[in-house]
């Protein structure tokens, strides 16, 4: 979640204020926890975001998998209030460091939850496969199974971009279904082959149009690379998209180092043979009417395994929350709207797509009335 300074509105935020001594000490959690995510500054919201915090201490572990151990952070209040999380990344090369993850891990932990984020290799190289689930069941289970770590054997499962809709398939598996309080997919899809046909053509399912960001057809593409060059070019294939996905990452902090990095993956194309060097070409370009067309018909079969789509997988028995920026060009909103539809004939479902998110962090400045769907939303799923 990215920081900055939200306008407020003083007399506003009071008014809020004195409506929560009605409504009770959950809302006003959910508020604190609201306006600590968003960064808000100001005498007001800074009191607010300090209500009951608590400090915590991190460690890093290892987590037994049935894929083989991999590295996770638990995040641990010196006053535990709640219960733990287990809290996956995006796709992202920097995984359990990732600056969103652990300010949203942060942000638990301060107002009093125990939160271990596992980190599941195929993230670090931007894949999305049928082992995602996998790992995030077994790290649930070996938290579940810890008195010390979740006292009452139950944990909460909060997932992120395409870890979002696979933490509801983890759900909503035999071995946690008794094990899981509830489950958070922030910014995730439902229906993996429907997201990434429309990243491909930009069509959503309603048959309206939504520019796609270019960042989803370059994920689509490494992924299918085997598809569509020779054996002998794939990996330095990936390993360009690889540097290209992270010189736009480093754009967010260091914008002299992305343009190294750019260049670099410039460079990596000129030393690439064709096919490879042309599609290297289409992405340095972010030429998503190019590639769009030539992955579209791989989408399918690549994204076909039941397990990599919450829509197509056994619903979990505990209440979800499906939390979506309404703009998002990543994983659009409506993929929320329709796993939500899809979910509600067997659990509780709570669905918010909201003006206040992009996609996966909270960075809009807030209208009132969006503010308190925001807060009740959290309020609700961090009383679950």
């Amino acid at each position: 979640m990215k920081r900055k300074t939200w306008r407020w509105v003083g007399i506003g935020l009071l008014a809020m204020l004195g409506a929560l001594v009605f409504v009770g000490a959950d809302w006003l959690r959910g508020l604190s926890f609201v306006v600590r995510a968003a960064g808000m500054q100001g005498a007001v919201p800074e009191a607010v975001a300090g209500f009951r915090n608590a400090p915590f201490e991190k460690s890093e572990l290892r987590v037994p998998t049935r894929h083989g151990e991999v590295r996770a952070r638990l995040y641990r209040p010196r006053e535990v209030r709640g219960r733990t999380v287990v809290l996956t990344s995006g796709v992202h090369a920097d995984g359990i460091d990732e600056p969103r993850l652990v300010k949203l891990a942060e942000d638990l932990a301060r107002g009093g939850q125990m939160v271990l984020s596992p980190e599941p290799p195929d993230l670090l190289r931007y894949e999305i496969t049928p082992r995602l689930p996998d790992v995030i069941e077994d790290a649930a289970l070996w938290v579940s199974g810890r008195e010390d770590l979740a006292p009452g054997g139950k944990v909460d499962l909060f997932g992120i971009s395409f870890s979002g809709g696979l933490s509801v398939v983890a759900a909503g598996r035999p071995a946690l279904r008794d094990k899981v309080a509830s489950t958070l997919s922030f910014g995730g899809h439902g229906d993996l082959p429907r997201v990434l046909t429309f990243l491909c053509s930009g069509q959503l399912p309603d048959g309206s149009h939504l520019t796609p960001h270019d960042y989803g057809v370059v994920i689509i593409l490494l992924n299918v690379a085997d598809r569509l060059v020779p054996p002998e070019q794939v990996e330095p294939l990936r390993e360009g998209i690889r540097t290209f996905l992270r010189a736009s990452h480093q754009t967010q902090t260091d914008r002299k180092l992305a343009e190294e990095t750019f260049a670099h993956a410039r460079v990596l194309e000129t030393r690439m043979p064709e096919p490879a060097s042309r599609l290297m070409g289409y992405v340095n370009l972010r030429n998503v009417a190019a590639l769009g067309p030539l992955l579209l018909p791989l989408v399918r079969e690549f994204a076909a395994d039941p397990s990599m789509s919450p829509a197509r997988s056994p619903a979990p028995a505990s209440p979800v929350y499906l939390l979506h920026g309404a703009g998002d060009t990543v994983i659009p909103s409506m993929e929320s709207v329709l796993l939500a539809q899809a979910l509600r004939p067997y659990t509780e479902v709570h669905q918010l797509s909201t003006p206040l998110i992009s996609h996966a962090e909270v960075d809009k400045k807030a209208g009132a009335a969006d503010m308190v769907r925001m807060v009740g939303f959290w309020a609700s799923l961090l009383d679950e």
